[in-house]
């Protein structure tokens, strides 16, 4: 008997009645009155009494803690609702709710920030010898020294106050605008991420035809993106400078935890190395009976057929991979399908792309998609099940010791994407599937080591130019099929100028450049796969160390921790990036 899997997640274990639950409101009201006990006991602390100094501060982590969980709780519910119902206002509406609710948070930890950096380096030390503090150590004290790099307590809450209505207004701005686009095609309209679906399509003038009409689409708003981008951008500039940061790279790097030359000499060897993914893209247009592939043709399937699996068979094929990995990783997907924490149906009014999230009052997760059962939503589907398993590892931490950064993040979500590519390819049946499935697996290549550094090449450019004022949407039209053409080696046709405009990531306020942690965790997650492969089954056990010890240290330290390995030398990533170009190698060979 096959297992039978809901499609539709469940939101009623945390709040019964979705964007109308009374006990929603009521979870809200308790939220807003833990962060006022909180902001109050940071207002008594008098950091200079070192009477019971450490008893002090314990308590005040812990009502930290404790509100941090309920708005935390808050934001993840309302996200489930907007991604489900792109047309939910009142989930809209309760967005802007938890957005005062977590600045008004992030006021009282600003404050608190700042009585940490107060103390000197001689009494800090004395204070986290042991217990709580001790476990808790590196946070705090990366906390005491980012609020040294800023600007006073009463500045950083005039800051965050205005964001509210301003820099996070304008990211709120762009979700209601792209909720409200739609994409013409034959039987009607197409919600923005069931056009996105259709952009791999097995016939072409399918792909054609969306992507003009995606192009339309987005065209047609693009003054509006583009004032919405500017202000965004122009808001982060300003309190850069008033920080006295020249860097935009500063802040970016500080929330991944990463040296400057890390990133540096992950970039510097991708560069060196865009030749054999443009011989793949020449080769697919060959196999596409094409001169040049266009950017709608990058997702195309190779051949004919395209390989199908249901949601179950998918589900099935995922569980019973990872559990050729290990047991834990296995028994963490089953339970995520038993107990409807996927939303995969696909139907209209969704809201674009994946993600997962994570509850953590109830210690649950949530993964959002739309499943049309191609060979990529199945990858998806994996990946958003690593991001989950990584928070699951670390279920028994501390809850600030669980606060691991985007690049490391992508990392597990990766890796799991790779266990069940590395499957479907080993499972092949013919030269065709074969041939099919490792073009799928390169792509993800293509995505993270040229899409990627398109975005990070039209964002850096973008806001150095921002620098000097506003950069209109011919301008950024430009910038990005500049970026694009760099990064893919002239290799396309056709390019997506309105890229800028149609990705999200660019709007997201809470983390600034939402690209090269992608590039990162992924050349990362392949450094250990390949240890995975080395060591065989017993690896899980050291995969969940080097997992829980994540979001409690650099990446250079991790990777010297758990990889022996030097991230700011080009050795690491130019092993890494061999890996991907063995796969084009082979890919090549089967279809010359």
């Amino acid at each position: 008997m096959a297992n039978t899997y809901s499609e539709v997640w469940d939101l009623d274990v945390f709040f019964e009645g979705g964007s109308n639950s009374a006990e929603f409101a009521a979870h809200m009201s308790a939220a807003s009155e833990k962060i006022a006990g909180f902001k109050k006991e940071v207002e008594k602390w008098d950091p200079s009494e070192h009477q019971d100094g450490s008893v002090r501060l314990t308590s005040l982590v812990e009502l930290f803690d404790g509100a941090a969980r309920m708005v935390r709780q808050a934001g993840a519910f309302v996200s489930c609702l907007e991604a489900q119902n792109t047309q939910d206002k009142k989930a809209n509406q309760l967005r802007a709710t938890v957005t005062e609710l977590s600045a008004s948070l992030q006021n009282a930890l600003t404050a608190f920030d700042q009585k940490l950096a107060s103390f000197s380096p001689e009494v800090w030390e004395e204070l986290v010898k042991s217990g709580l503090l001790n476990e808790l150590n590196f946070v705090l004290t990366e906390r005491r020294k980012r609020a040294a790099e800023k600007l006073s307590g009463e500045e950083e809450s005039a800051i965050n106050a205005l964001s509210v209505d301003g820099y996070h207004g304008w990211g709120q701005l762009y979700d209601l605008l792209v909720s409200n686009t739609k994409i013409t095609y034959k039987d009607g309209d197409l919600s923005v991420g069931q056009a996105a679906n259709k952009l791999s399509d097995a016939d072409r003038s399918v792909r054609k035809e969306i992507f003009t009409e995606w192009e339309k689409a987005w065209g047609e708003k693009e003054d509006f993106y583009s004032k919405t981008l500017n202000h965004l951008a122009g808001f982060r500039l300003n309190v850069y400078k008033l920080r006295g940061w020249d860097d935009v790279l500063k802040e970016p790097l500080d929330i991944n935890r990463m040296q400057k030359e890390t990133l540096d000499a992950m970039w510097e060897v991708i560069s060196d190395h865009k030749e054999p993914f443009v011989q793949f893209l020449n080769r697919k247009a060959k196999l596409l009976g094409l001169e040049k592939l266009s950017w709608f043709d990058l997702d195309a399937p190779i051949g004919s057929t395209e390989s199908k699996m249901s949601y179950q068979e998918g589900a099935d094929f995922i569980v019973d991979n990872f559990a050729q990995f290990g047991k834990e990783m296995a028994d963490f997907a089953k339970m995520a399908f038993e107990n409807n924490w996927i939303e995969a149906e696909d139907r209209p009014g969704k809201a674009p792309g994946g993600f997962h999230t994570f509850f953590p009052e109830s210690s649950q997760s949530r993964i959002f998609m739309t499943y049309s059962g191609t060979p990529s939503n199945v990858s998806t589907l994996a990946h958003e099940l690593g991001h989950g398993f990584h928070t699951y590892a670390m279920r028994d931490l501390h809850l600030l010791n669980r606060n691991y950064a985007m690049n490391v993040a992508e990392t597990a979500s990766t890796f799991a994407e790779m266990i069940v590519s590395d499957a479907s390819l080993k499972n092949s049946t013919s030269k065709e599937e074969k041939i099919s499935l490792l073009e799928d697996k390169i792509q993800r290549s293509v995505a993270l080591l040229m899409n990627i550094h398109s975005r990070f090449l039209f964002e850096t450019r973008f806001y150095e130019e921002r620098k000097q004022g506003v950069v209109n949407a011919e301008r950024l039209n430009e910038l990005m099929k500049d970026a694009q053409t760099e990064a893919y080696g002239g290799a396309l046709e056709e390019y997506h100028p309105l890229f800028w405009a149609s990705k999200l990531h660019f709007y997201i306020t809470g983390v600034p450049f939402y690209n090269f942690p992608y590039t990162f965790g992924y050349l990362f997650s392949l450094g250990i796969y390949a240890m995975a492969q080395e060591e065989g089954q017993g690896y899980e056990e050291k995969y969940i160390a080097l997992l829980k010890d994540s979001a409690s240290m650099r990446v250079e330290e991790l990777a010297q921790k758990h990889l022996k390995v030097d991230l700011t030398k080009k050795e690491f990533w130019e092993k890494a990036v061999r890996m991907c170009v063995e796969d084009v190698e082979e890919f090549l060979a089967l279809t010359e």
